[in-house]
């Protein structure tokens, strides 16, 4: 194993040699890095050359800068970006994590609704009724019913995740429907009908079910 850095860029270099070492087992989770002056001696390098490595490790998550304590080991293998798992995910697998954040987002949207929510559900849903054609606007209006019921949620982390899979989505639905169309827009449609409903009539409990039902069924549709 090389032991000093040789090639440029360094700051790369340094973060792949202090990878390595925590691979290899030198700094176990948790653990507590060397002082800046012995690791940057250790790997050849200046202290801002470390500094930069180590900001690259932090921000994948393998370590973690504490003022005044040290730099700690926070995990063994560096996070992919999110939007790299997304790209990488199966729709499928995209649709399963729909189901567990909407089905609790439809389910506290039945709690904590106000008038205006349900009043921009129910514009929603006629929009999305209207954009039947051409696909993309479908899709489009479909989305935005769906966020309406994130909204209605007011849970800011939900719809954070939402947003973060709506171009992955987006794309992927207007494939599909393009593919292969809704069997019946009506018992579609009447689908997120109820959901609007069991949300007005504050029922958590049928809310989350016609959410994970239709969404269930789109992942059928995908397989």
């Amino acid at each position: 194993m090389v032991s000093q850095v040789r090639r440029h860029p360094l700051a790369a270099q340094a973060a792949e040699l202090l990878l390595a070492r925590i691979k290899d087992g030198e700094w176990p989770l948790g653990h507590r890095l060397p002082g800046e002056t012995t690791l940057a001696a250790q790997l050849g390098v200046g202290r801002s050359t470390l500094r930069e490595a180590i900001r690259e490790l932090a921000g994948k998550g393998v370590l973690d800068s504490r003022q005044g304590a040290g730099v700690f080991v926070t995990a063994l293998d560096p996070k992919d970006d999110w939007n790299v798992v997304l790209r990488r995910a199966t729709i499928a697998s995209v649709i399963e994590a729909r189901i567990a954040i909407e089905a609790e987002a439809a389910a506290l949207a039945a709690q904590r609704r106000t008038p205006a929510d349900l009043r921009a559900l129910r514009r929603a849903l006629v929009a999305r009724e209207a954009h039947g054609e051409p696909v993309a606007e479908h899709v489009d209006a479909d989305m935005a019913f769906h966020r309406a019921v994130l909204l209605a949620a007011h849970n800011d982390v939900l719809t954070q995740l939402f947003d973060s899979f709506l171009p992955r989505l987006r794309l992927a639905m207007i494939d599909m429907l393009q593919l292969r169309p809704v069997p019946s827009e009506s018992a579609d449609h009447a689908a997120h009908a109820h959901l609007v409903e069991a949300i007005a009539a504050r029922d958590g409990t049928a809310a989350a079910e016609f959410s994970r039902n239709h969404l269930t069924a789109l992942q059928e549709a995908f397989r």
